[in-house]
């Protein structure tokens, strides 16, 4: 929904009724991901996408039917040999959408989500899609509050819990559990989406190839910082696409940064003095992908030097450098598409070959 929030606000706060689509749960090579969103206004405006074309034309015609006549749908959809073009996924993977009739009394809660996700404070959307509760209840858990009920106590306080720790991990996707919060028990179906705030990227040396690094990091929904301890160079005026830029030297500022299993750091700076106790500090935190530029020689001399300041071979084995795939990049733009491409393959655990070599899944998510 984060996707479509902005338009599908101008029509809640006209009071009208839209019908929002959602992706809650797919298999195979289904083409989006849980919590993609389509939603379809009481005058046939459409917003957003749940599966890249395919399904859109019938989904249009399940959202219309959800406005007439204020009832949710559960939809599935799925490779059709004798209709795959009209009604279902040509990829041949499978999508499961629930598609709802939103208006203030339906959603009261809508607006203060949408504060919540601006202000990036981290918010979770639990919805029952099916099941004996029967579909259409929503609770929403925020870290120190929560709204609305499934309706029963115990189903309440197990999404509580296991919300918010969906959240700390920034996951969405689909739960099962008995009528009353039991686990491992199938009655009830509940969707959480997790407003997590951004991933942070976080970059350093502000030189050119860091404002393409920060241009494609924002793209892929970073919230990317630049630091450099030169404050000439680090200007927001020379990295426009950066969410802040930090005069500082870079191992200071990443000792206070928060850090998590999300967080992407990139180090450009190539040069000792920053790159030593920049990496120093980064080898001991929790980021996901942790990347430095320089060729093989400066890899070599780097990675001594790392050792002689007590850096582990364990912790070196996360250091992705030279940073970035071989696509035989030239330019900054170049090297920016590699160094995403390698932090999309680490995060999801591509092979990083060409997908005419590989066989399988092409998004990996096989159940």
């Amino acid at each position: 929904m984060r996707d479509v929030l902005e338009p599908i606000l101008d029509w809640y706060e006209s009071g009208g009724t839209f019908g929002l689509a959602t992706v809650v749960n797919t298999f195979r090579s289904a083409p989006r991901q849980p919590g993609a969103a389509m939603a379809v206004s009481g005058q046939d405006e459409v917003v957003g996408s749940v599966s890249g074309g395919c399904v859109e034309g019938a989904v249009f015609e399940v959202a219309k039917q959800a406005i007439e006549t204020g009832e949710p749908f559960f939809e599935k959809y799925g490779f059709s040999d004798d209709d795959a073009f009209a009604v279902g996924l040509t990829c041949g993977g499978i999508l499961h959408v629930y598609v709802e009739p939103v208006n203030q009394s339906t959603f009261p809660e809508l607006r203060a989500i949408a504060d919540s996700v601006h202000r990036h404070e981290p918010v979770a959307v639990a919805t029952v899609v099916s099941g004996v509760r029967g579909a259409g209840a929503r609770r929403v858990i925020w870290d120190d509050r929560t709204s609305g009920s499934l309706g029963s106590a115990g189903l309440d306080h197990a999404i509580d819990d296991d919300a918010r720790g969906m959240l700390a991990q920034g996951l969405t996707g689909q739960r099962h559990y008995g009528a009353d919060g039991q686990r491992r028990m199938e009655e009830v179906s509940v969707f959480v989406q997790a407003f997590a705030p951004p991933p942070r990227m976080l970059v350093f040396g502000a030189i050119d190839f860091a404002a393409a690094v920060a241009r494609v990091g924002k793209f892929l929904g970073y919230h990317v910082t630049v630091c450099d301890a030169r404050g000439v160079f680090a200007t927001a005026k020379r990295f426009p696409d950066a969410d802040e830029v930090v005069v500082q030297w870079p191992h200071k500022f990443l000792a206070e940064a928060t850090v998590d299993p999300r967080t992407a750091i990139c180090v450009l700076t190539h040069d000792p003095k920053f790159d030593v106790p920049l990496l120093q500090v980064a080898l001991g935190t929790s980021a996901g992908y942790i990347g430095a530029m320089g060729s093989r020689r400066t890899h070599d001399d780097r990675t001594a030097k790392l050792r002689e300041v007590g850096v582990t071979d364990e912790q070196l084995a996360r250091l992705h450098s030279p940073i970035g795939l071989d696509v035989r990049a030239r330019t900054p733009e170049e090297t920016a598409v590699s160094i995403a491409a390698e932090l999309i393959k680490t995060r999801w655990g591509g092979s990083g070959q060409p997908l005419t070599e590989t066989l399988g899944s092409i998004h990996g998510l096989a159940t």
